[in-house]
């Protein structure tokens, strides 16, 4: 029975928004003709605001130091206010609502020091979360009980020239979110007998076939170009998402052949030969992908 309801180091994003308030309208004037004596009020703040999201975990007990992978910065002047966008995006287990807070704080105090010799009446109206994605509560819970089969797809391995560790980490992966591994092999990156294990494996009922290697492009990599003529049905949001989750790990995913469809009843997924790309592109679509299984609904869909 698989009950997924978090995956570490996802993609995670938080918008917090500030509103300074103005006391006249030549104040929004300085602004935007860039006269005030301070200097560019939007730059200056803006470089306030990266300074305050790298500062956030020296500041705040609570909070722990994490790669941040990027932070922007919106304005919006509606009448006299100025609203503050600050977007934080990270790679890790945790989210980043608080830094994305902070950046937007830390602008908006910089906004009323600048302001503050010409308007008296300058002042902050509003500090919120506005969004985020990628915690906990945005992973939907799915319940499903399937079989799955892990195949290795290498010359070298089979030949036994190599040790297999993408694969045995992708059915301690399964295994670890309660997917029963009914049949795990080493074979050479063939055509036919690629597509020949996917034919017994669908025919089987095994529910969740993953093909390990041969996602590449050289003149051996044929996992694709085996299985793509066996699919019913190809699914390219799947194999988008794989890919957009790795190229935001590494440049080198965008040559990456992922493939994703179904074959009968079975969802057939071909990952990359490296450890590291076969984990990430299967944690990349889990646990939505189990939707297709979802037998709370007693249904496919």
């Amino acid at each position: 029975m698989v009950d997924i309801t978090h995956k570490k180091n996802s993609l995670r994003i938080a918008t917090a928004q500030a509103i300074v308030k103005v006391g006249s309208q030549a104040t929004i004037e300085a602004i935007n003709n860039k006269q005030v004596p301070k200097g560019d009020v939007f730059e200056m703040s803006k470089a306030a605001g990266l300074l305050g999201v790298k500062k956030t975990p020296e500041l705040l007990p609570d909070c722990h130091p994490l790669p941040i992978e990027y932070t922007g910065f919106e304005y919006e002047i509606n009448g006299l206010e100025i609203q503050i966008k600050c977007t934080v995006k990270t790679i890790y287990k945790t989210g980043v609502e608080v830094e994305a807070m902070h950046g937007a704080s830390v602008v908006a105090l910089n906004m009323y020091d600048m302001l503050k010799p010409i308007d008296k009446q300058v002042s902050i109206e509003q500090i919120k979360l506005l969004s985020k994605t990628g915690g906990k509560s945005d992973v939907p819970k799915i319940q499903v009980s399937i079989q799955g089969a892990v195949i290795v797809c290498s010359d070298s391995i089979s030949r036994g020239e190599g040790e297999d560790k993408a694969g045995k980490a992708l059915c301690t992966l399964l295994e670890q979110q309660g997917v029963s591994i009914s049949n795990y092999d080493v074979i050479s990156d063939d055509r036919n007998g690629i597509q020949e294990r996917a034919k017994t494996l669908s025919k089987a009922g095994v529910q969740l076939i993953l093909f390990c290697g041969g996602t590449g492009i050289s003149p051996r990599d044929n996992t694709p170009d085996a299985l793509i003529p066996l699919l019913d049905k190809q699914l390219p949001g799947v194999e988008e998402a794989m890919r957009a989750y790795g190229q935001e790990r590494t440049s080198f995913a965008m040559f990456s052949r992922s493939v994703a469809g179904l074959i009968g009843e079975s969802l057939v997924l071909a990952l990359p030969g490296s450890t590291k790309g076969a984990t990430e592109s299967l944690e990349a679509v889990f646990p939505t992908v189990l939707h297709l299984f979802d037998v709370v609904k007693g249904k496919r869909h």
